[in-house]
């Protein structure tokens, strides 16, 4: 005979005052959770022959029987079955969120770079129209460019930087060409043409100029958008660039081209192997003549965050379509920050440094790659970032499916 089934009385919030309204519920009391062990897993267990019963998978002997918890509430019944735990993920990742880094060279060979294994500097007409076709071929359309300058191009004051048929104009115009719906990303910087290895102009007594590296950051920028560039990023870390590249582009007719402002760079010791890429690190000082070691007086600090809220009001203010913070997973308390702070799209480079770092620990055994890539990648997602540049992108992608 079945046993009648009783049912508990309904939960509300609040109770009910003498004329049937609800009153304020209660403070909240924290929930008591007794465990009685009454017997271990060797006793005797239930009879599987009772009606509608299911075997009960084994347990270690020795292993507790308690009574069952009284906890109203269990988050592990949400993550009970990977169908279940995929149909909740609050945040995914997908190749659509990559940007991927691509080194070229005035060559025809693509040249391991030693302390970034895997990538390479590519030969701007062969080399990088394969890795391009490649990205594609898994789903990622995003590039941003990075020309390893010639030494003979380079000055003090980094006038390749707008030479109208320099590598990354060149670079750029191939891409465009061969893939019209390619996005394509670039670096407005001083460093890969500026013989000292400094984002800026470096005067006589190492100060770092911003209103005259400005300038030259305009006609940087302008340059790259007549080449075909969809959005130009400054990385240099100058105070005004953003507006001023902003009423440089637009007065040169190119008010589609877009600004992904680096606009919380951090002056970090993560740039090491980027640095080795491009040649482009600060270059040692000359009789009558200071060249800063590092890039401090214009790069953040690393122990500031509220910085960076000042540097995106600034930049969106004066016209940035996309906010980045560089470098990456050192900085998320930073990307979380600003894609609370603004509502424009927040991108976040997972920087040389940190490919290197993973690339070492898998190949010493010590990281399962794909498995540590795929979730750094999504810890970037889930801080905040819409859009994230990594040299991962290809394997990412691959991995993803």
């Amino acid at each position: 005979m079945a046993l009648p089934i009783q049912h508990a009385p309904a939960r509300v919030c609040g109770t009910a005052t003498r004329d049937g309204a609800l009153a304020p519920p209660r403070p909240a009391q924290r929930a008591r959770c007794p465990t009685r062990v009454t017997a271990v897993a060797d006793a005797p267990a239930r009879s599987a022959s009772q009606p509608s019963a299911r075997p009960k998978p084994g347990v270690p002997d020795g292993t507790p029987m308690p009574y069952p918890m009284e906890l109203p509430s269990r988050p592990r019944r949400n993550r009970r079955s990977q169908t279940f735990r995929d149909a909740i993920r609050e945040v995914n990742l997908s190749p659509a969120n990559i940007i991927l880094p691509l080194f070229v060279h005035d060559g025809e060979d693509d040249l391991p770079i030693p302390s970034m294994p895997g990538a390479f500097r590519h030969g701007w007409k062969t080399g990088l129209l394969a890795k391009v076709r490649e990205a594609r071929s898994v789903g990622v359309n995003q590039v941003v460019i990075f020309p390893k300058t010639p030494e003979s191009l380079k000055t003090s004051t980094g006038e390749e930087a707008f030479n109208p048929n320099g590598l990354a104009q060149r670079s750029i115009s191939l891409l465009k060409d061969n893939f019209p719906d390619l996005e394509v990303y670039t670096d407005v910087a001083l460093d890969p043409y500026n013989c000292d290895g400094h984002d800026g102009i470096v005067r006589d007594d190492g100060v770092i100029l911003n209103d005259e590296t400005v300038e030259y950051l305009c006609r940087q920028a302008v340059s790259q958008a007549e080449a075909g560039a969809d959005v130009v990023s400054p990385s240099d870390m100058m105070d005004g660039r953003i507006g001023a590249i902003r009423t440089a582009l637009d007065e040169s007719g190119f008010t589609h081209v877009s600004i992904m402002s680096y606009c919380a760079k951090y002056a970090s010791a993560f740039y090491g192997p980027f640095r080795d890429a491009l040649a482009s690190a600060p270059a040692a000082g000359k009789k009558n003549r200071i060249i800063p070691p590092n890039k401090k007086t214009y790069q953040m600090d690393a122990g500031n965050y509220r910085e960076a809220l000042r540097e995106a009001v600034a930049d969106e203010d004066e016209g940035a379509d996309i906010l980045l913070v560089k470098p990456g997973l050192p900085y998320l308390d930073v990307v979380r920050a600003l894609r609370d702070a603004s509502t424009l799209p927040i991108a976040a480079y997972h920087v040389s440094g940190e490919y290197a770092m993973l690339k070492a620990a898998a190949e010493k055994g010590w990281l399962d790659e794909r498995e540590s890539v795929l979730e750094t990648l999504l810890c970037f997602r889930r801080a905040g970032a819409d859009l994230i540049l990594t040299y991962y992108g290809v394997e990412a992608a691959q991995w993803m499916e």
